[in-house]
């Protein structure tokens, strides 16, 4: 049988003056029930402590909440110490006992949501919410029971005996009201977007939440469509972050909530913890806000990746803000393995398409252990790089920039190592270097100090030779950029412009033929042979031979006929 009690004060007026009051601190109620669990969990556990049966009926101590979105419900349920029908009437009535008054004259001089909780008005929080609450609970010295208000006068208490039994513990089962299950929608975070922004299209991501714990602040962040023309403009005030305490505006542009790379980050942070009189001053050396800088800097991330998700929005802020992550590589050594995840290039495998490192990596040939990268101009100068012929050739793939643990190696300095090589072509490779030892010190010769050095190559398949910059020096892409810079340092230009490394192409035609050169006998006739070179050269030049007759009067006359000139000719 059930009963009927009455409450004997005017709950109403009470829980309508905490439900105005904290309206806005609506997301309280769950903070305040999993308060509960929690005690009642630490009851049980003290229990068993002297009683070990008391843990008999449910041995495993949790706390789960349970969402139905159907019902349009939200279930808090513990495997706590429970509540007898007693506890029932005098727990959840606590509200009406004699603390109500002071409650009343507390809440009303401070409206602080600190004081849920502090007169017995935890467990009514959940009416911030839910029109009609029902608590299920079974205490070990009681029967199971059911406590049921729709926060009016009364509440009534049955004692269960055909619904689901818990063993020990509460079921708490909140109706939501009709505006509560509703999700802030995207129509509304568009016009808050554009009212804070002054931007005429909507925003691409939005990251909405809130941190609690040692220190409490929300905080809701926008990325934008498109970049700005001056983001890079430091002299500008982007007016980024806007600071709130207690929702009480501070400034506009707080930048020390953000580092430099993040710049194009819109949003609202509203702290409780930092003072109302805070000075830019008290800013740049304040522990909380370099807290809450943190966790933004985390969820913008968080935020990014989510954006990955989808190809299509991803490719538009990749387009739009890709400089900003290539600067947060450099800028921000505590998140840089975080943010090399997003970063993308052009492969020799991608096409058209731009590839993450981490998917480069999981397609990595068996016997790779580094990546190769390669700087150009273009992505046709790229593709057209003799550099890349042996990579090429072996179908593994180059990038255009340590990555999870794999050195990231130029392909266009020396030094390059291909690491699948087996001992018959490493073998076969030291023979060849042996033989074209001669012509590499001949050609050392010719050149001086131009060159470093020649060497074999092992990089080359169909070139005859290439240059390559010092392991350590810049690269021939990165020497073109300092060059064009204006205000450019040359004592350090010099110093970090190394000599160049000639490779030569043992496989190639014409470095075998200037090998045999080298090796075989001197040349019967070497004016005969300089004369031929010079004429292959015009022929391929197109320079007409009436122009410079004079000239080449006493010049041999090549002994191919005339279907082989002809054929030379047309090569060119």
């Amino acid at each position: 049988m059930g009963c009927l009690l009455i409450v004997k004060v005017e709950i109403n007026q009470l829980l309508s003056l905490i439900i105005n009051t904290f309206y806005s601190n609506k997301e309280t109620f769950l903070h305040e029930l999993i308060s509960n669990s929690s005690d009642a969990l630490d009851k049980i556990r003290y229990e068993s402590l002297t009683d070990k049966s008391k843990l008999d009926a449910q041995p495993e101590l949790f706390i789960r909440l349970v969402p139905d979105k159907a019902n349009k419900t939200l279930s808090i349920i513990d495997s706590g110490v429970g509540m007898t029908k007693v506890d029932l009437v005098n727990n959840l009535g606590k509200i009406a006992r004699s603390g109500m008054k002071e409650f009343m004259e507390a809440l009303q001089a401070v409206a602080d949501v600190s004081m849920i909780g502090q007169f017995g008005v935890s467990f009514y929080s959940a009416y911030l919410v839910a029109e009609k609450v029902i608590v299920t609970t079974k205490h070990n010295d009681d029967e199971q029971y059911i406590w049921e208000s729709q926060a009016d006068r009364s509440f009534t208490i049955t004692r269960d005996v055909s619904g689901e039994q818990l063993g020990r513990g509460t079921k708490i089962t909140l109706f939501l009201k009709e505006d509560q299950p509703e999700e802030i929608t995207k129509e509304e975070y568009a016009s808050f977007y554009k009212s804070l922004t002054n931007d005429w299209e909507d925003h691409l991501a939005v990251k909405h939440f809130s941190v609690e714990g040692q220190l409490e602040f929300k905080a809701i962040l926008f990325v934008p469509k498109r970049a700005p023309f001056d983001l890079f403009d430091t002299r500008k005030k982007m007016n980024n972050i806007k600071l709130y305490v207690r929702r009480v505006f501070i400034m506009n542009n707080c930048e020390e909530l953000i580092p430099e790379y993040l710049r194009f980050v819109k949003g609202v942070v509203d702290s409780d913890d930092l003072p109302l009189n805070i000075s830019r001053e008290m800013l740049q050396q304040n522990k909380i806000l370099k807290v809450i800088r943190k966790n933004l800097v985390k969820k913008c991330i968080e935020m990014f990746n989510e954006i990955a998700e989808n190809k299509e929005d991803y490719n538009k802020f990749y387009e739009a803000f890709s400089k900003n992550l290539k600067l947060g590589i450099h800028e921000d050594s505590q998140n840089r393995a975080k943010v090399a995840d997003l970063l993308q290039y052009h492969s020799t495998k991608s096409g058209d398409e731009m590839t993450s490192l981490k998917d480069y990596v999981t397609r990595m040939k068996e016997g790779q252990k580094d990546i190769y990268y390669i700087t150009c101009e273009s992505k046709k100068a790229v593709e057209n790089s003799p550099f890349l012929e042996r990579l090429k050739k072996k179908a593994m793939r180059c990038f255009s920039w340590e990555y999870d643990g794999k050195k990231l190696v130029s392909a266009t300095k020396e030094g390059l190592k291909l690491d699948d090589e087996s001992k018959e072509e490493k073998k076969k490779k030291e023979e060849k270097k042996k033989s074209f030892e001669n012509l590499c010190k001949t050609m050392k010769d010719i050149l001086g100090d131009k060159i470093e050095k020649v060497v074999v190559s092992e990089r080359i398949v169909d070139s005859p030779c290439c240059l390559v910059t010092g392991e350590y020096g810049w690269s021939a892409n990165m020497e073109r950029i300092m060059k064009a810079q204006a205000l450019r340092d040359n004592s350090m230009s010099s110093y970090m412009s190394s000599k160049k490394t000639m490779e030569i192409n043992p496989d190639n035609g014409i470095m075998e033929e200037l090998r045999l050169i080298r090796t075989t006998s001197p040349l019967n006739d070497p004016n005969t042979f300089a004369a031929r070179i010079h004429r292959m050269l015009k022929l391929g030049l197109s320079i007409d031979e009436d122009e410079t007759a004079g000239d080449d009067v006493d010049m041999p006359a090549l002994e191919e006929d005339g279907a082989e000139e002809s054929k030379m000719e047309e090569v060119d």
